[in-house]
């Protein structure tokens, strides 16, 4: 409706997935993505995205000192011992290292305080939790089916993840500076989400 309304013509096709609960979306040699259910007024789901560990890369001074063929790399990059024509093992650890561990995040949408989360994003590199409230109005964020800024950061902190960014601020609110102070409080690397700013993971 929204794309007939600004008669917009999209130059692809646009296929809906309706999601009817905990997921695997995508699954491939580069990332995992995953749904799972939020508690919120109406039917809502978070997503997780986990980057595949990539392939081990090569040490190239130790691969040509051993006389590596080019074409047994790939066989190094995922993990094998190289044998030589003499039955000589050659290890793999000493002729590559491991490359660094994916990059994980998670985007929680909007949620009461929802323990059952916390397996979906455990020791997650970054999530998005919302705080539509400071924390003096908790009866209120759980009438609404919404979290405070202690409530996201306890998730945060219990699921013993390395960043939060909080979001989803009450227009009641003229300021955002006491969002970050209460979360800070509980979880201190936390920080605003901000429209326009780039987060790294």
């Amino acid at each position: 409706m929204q794309l007939r309304v600004a008669d917009t013509r999209l130059c692809y096709p646009l296929h809906f997935h309706v999601i009817s609960g905990e997921a695997v979306l995508v699954d491939n040699d580069k990332i995992e993505i995953r749904c799972f259910p939020t508690q919120h007024r109406i039917e809502c789901y978070g997503f997780s995205f986990r980057e595949k560990r990539k392939p081990r890369r090569l040490i190239l001074e130790s691969v040509k000192e051993n006389n590596i063929p080019l074409h047994f790399y790939e066989n190094l990059k995922n993990g094998e011992d190289f044998v030589t024509t003499a039955g000589e093992v050659i290890r793999n650890e000493w002729l590559t290292i491991a490359a660094p561990k994916g990059k994980s995040y998670a985007f929680c949408a909007d949620t009461r305080y929802f323990e059952p989360i916390i397996d979906h994003i455990r020791d997650m590199d970054m999530i998005y939790h919302e705080t539509t409230y400071l924390d003096n109005l908790r009866d209120r964020a759980y009438e609404r089916f919404h979290s405070t800024t202690k409530q996201a950061a306890l998730i945060a902190q219990k699921a013993n993840v390395k960043k939060l960014l909080i979001g989803h601020f009450s227009s009641k609110y003229d300021t955002l500076e006491e969002f970050e102070r209460e979360a800070r409080d509980v979880f201190p690397n936390t920080d605003i989400a901000q429209e326009g700013v780039t987060y790294r993971v």
